[in-house]
């Protein structure tokens, strides 16, 4: 159980989607902690110390004890601040749909739309042929939900809607328009966009979309 002297530390990167998750998860519960930017082109000892198996972001730090892998840790959240607005279900059956989808945006979502900004040609095609029917797929089921769990923000929410600010990003490098394929999802953006704890966390996607260019004539340089 969390108490009013824990001691809160999350490692994380500005640009990491899943560093976001877990701010998000924590602004909803109203968790006080410390945030420590990590430079993952010079990984700190620290880092390496609390994640010594991947060596990655994000690591939340809780009374000394890591936890690492961030929706492992949103449903660590959610499970040690129980008293404040619920992420998963109470349903066992709801429960098991939720992390289903959570894992369905790291392998349909994330995992091709590495390729949209980091490949070309035939590769970068895939990679956005993928994408965009997995967001199809989570549009889908989304239908006229307000969020993907009902009416109150939950686990596949915190999942997703990090990616948002990558948008930009897949869409400048991809040639193509979200919104045009799926105008459902990015209503569900806006409505998510709303809550404090998501607007305060999201950067701004073309200043995300700048840098990623910056670091790619950097990269072509060395």
């Amino acid at each position: 159980m969390a108490a009013a002297e824990d001691e809160v530390v999350l490692l994380s990167a500005w640009y990491s989607m899943f560093g976001m998750r877990v701010r998000i998860a924590l602004e909803e519960k109203e968790v006080k902690y410390e945030y420590k930017e990590e430079d993952l082109a010079n990984q700190s000892s620290l880092l390496l110390q609390l994640n010594p198996i991947h060596r990655k972001i994000p690591v939340l730090v809780h009374n000394g004890k890591p936890i690492c892998e961030s929706v492992i840790i949103v449903e660590y959240i959610d499970q040690i601040w129980k008293d404040k607005a619920p992420l998963l279900p109470s349903d066992p059956y709801d429960r098991a749909e939720a992390r289903f989808w959570a894992d369905f945006v790291h392998h349909k979502v994330y995992v091709p739309s590495i390729k949209i900004w980091t490949s070309k040609g035939d590769e970068q095609e895939v990679g956005k042929k993928n994408f965009i029917e997995g967001l199809k797929q989570l549009e889908e089921f989304l239908g006229n939900k307000e969020y993907f769990g009902g009416e109150r923000f939950g686990f596949v929410d915190v999942s997703l809607i990090t990616f948002y600010c990558w948008f930009y990003t897949y869409e400048k490098f991809g040639n193509f328009e979200i919104e045009a394929v799926c105008p459902k999802l990015i209503a569900w953006v806006k409505r998510c966009l709303q809550r404090e704890s998501v607007s305060k966390t999201l950067p701004d996607g073309r200043k995300l979309y700048e840098v990623i260019l910056e670091s790619m004539k950097i990269a072509d340089q060395k």
